[in-house]
């Protein structure tokens, strides 16, 4: 006798179908999961402590709970303020290039949300970020605050001039286009220090341009990709 089981509940994420009994956390580690697999390993990434980074820190508490669905897709996300988070793979992408180590102490342009210093802050000592937008930089830290990045310092001001008292940095990382690297930075960036920042281009094209700073002090930059931010403001 042939006996029909009635077959459990479905829920659907993305174009993939997952068991009913699945629940709200593990849905989100899987697409963390999906995200780093398809979105950045694929493309190269290769660092572990990068993609362990990626996976453990949840880009859907750092969106408006109207995009939230879409948090672990392959593009950037409006965070207000005419800001965004920038899409995943950028995010693993210029973490990446900045080769950091558990005792650097990091210098963030542009706190927007808090994604980018979060998943540097699970590599690195400290991440200091300065946002211009004050409701962004409020709503960044309490968020940051409550979920536990205490290595993550966060304040409202005009990041073109750095954060002096906290300099020098290992590492710092530009997360809006500029026509020029501000010269505070330079000065902040310890020898032997990488900086990362979108300069303008032609057509609204921003060029990612790493800068490395000598043991002697000179600066050297090369051009790595074409991107598309939002402009740097302030000063």
């Amino acid at each position: 006798m042939r006996i029909n089981l009635p077959l459990p509940a479905l829920i659907i994420i993305g174009s993939l179908l997952l068991p009913g009994h699945v629940d709200a956390k593990e849905s989100d580690r899987f697409l963390r999961e999906r995200m780093v697999s398809r979105q950045i390993e694929a493309r190269g990434i290769r660092d572990t402590a990068v993609l362990e980074a990626m996976r453990e820190v949840p880009r859907h508490l750092f969106v408006p709970e109207k995009v939230r669905s879409e948090s672990y897709d392959d593009h950037p996300l409006p965070i207000g303020l005419g800001q965004t988070i920038s899409q995943p793979y950028i995010v693993a992408f210029m973490t990446n290039l900045l080769k950091l180590k558990p005792d650097h102490r990091v210098f963030e342009l542009g706190t927007g949300s808090g994604y980018q210093a979060a998943v540097a802050s699970r590599l690195v000592k400290d991440v200091f970020t300065v946002e211009i937008y004050e409701k962004l930089a409020d709503s960044a830290a309490r968020r940051l605050v409550e979920l536990g990045y205490e290595n993550v310092h966060v304040r409202s001001g005009d990041g073109y001039y750095g954060w002096e008292e906290k300099a020098p940095f290992d590492a710092i990382i530009v997360t809006a286009a500029a026509d020029h690297i501000p010269p505070p930075l330079i000065r902040q960036l310890r020898p032997g220090g990488r900086l990362i920042i979108p300069l303008c281009g032609p057509f609204a094209v921003h060029q990612r341009v790493l800068v490395t700073k000598d043991a002697d002090g000179s600066i050297k930059k090369q051009a790595i990709i074409l991107v598309r931010f939002v402009p740097l403001l302030g000063h």
